[in-house]
């Protein structure tokens, strides 16, 4: 029991620090935050699918607060703080209750597009509450942050999926839940 903890333990570090190395390989970056990235969501994903939600959710709370500790600061606003890391990237643990060692690759994949949007529903309340300044006064705050947001999350989804669905086959045999 003890041997498993430990083993969990440093497989969420290692997926942490993983994260946050390919969080710096930006394909594109937007300029008030958020960017599309070399699959940078993948070790969460991949640490929820293998360990469960709970434990998923926990290892993303602490990247995104990592995330935000580390990386340029777009806002000190509690809201921000809270819906655009921590928030945002625990979502990214509920991939974990989607999958169990029996699932097909469809029930996976649904578990990554809910916990990514979940993550962009974070987004745009944080977009909303903190940075509807930035709307056009035509536009609402709340499309304007759908469609900040949306424009780079949106591509990390789909590399997500592809990345995800790549390695689901080899993950399927590895899953420790």
């Amino acid at each position: 029991m003890q041997n498993k903890k430990v083993k969990m333990l440093v497989e969420g570090a290692m997926m942490i620090a993983l994260a946050y190395v390919l969080s710096l390989v930006k394909v594109w970056q937007m300029p008030n935050g958020g960017s599309i990235t070399a699959g940078s969501m993948i070790p969460i994903l991949i640490f929820a699918f293998r360990w469960g939600g709970k434990k998923g959710i926990l290892v993303g709370a602490v990247y995104g607060t990592l995330q935000f500790i580390l990386g340029p600061k777009w806002s000190f606003h509690i809201v921000s703080i809270l819906f655009d890391y921590v928030v945002a990237f625990a979502f990214l643990g509920v991939v974990g209750f989607f999958t169990k060692k029996d699932d097909k690759l469809p029930k996976a994949m649904m578990g990554v597009t809910l916990g990514i949007t979940l993550r962009f529903i974070a987004h745009v309340i944080s977009g909303v509450v903190v940075f509807s300044m930035y709307a056009p006064e035509s536009q609402s705050p709340l499309l304007y942050s759908m469609i900040y947001n949306g424009s780079y999350l949106l591509p990390e989804l789909i590399i997500s999926l592809i990345i995800f669905a790549l390695l689901y086959k080899p993950l399927k045999h590895a899953r420790i839940v």
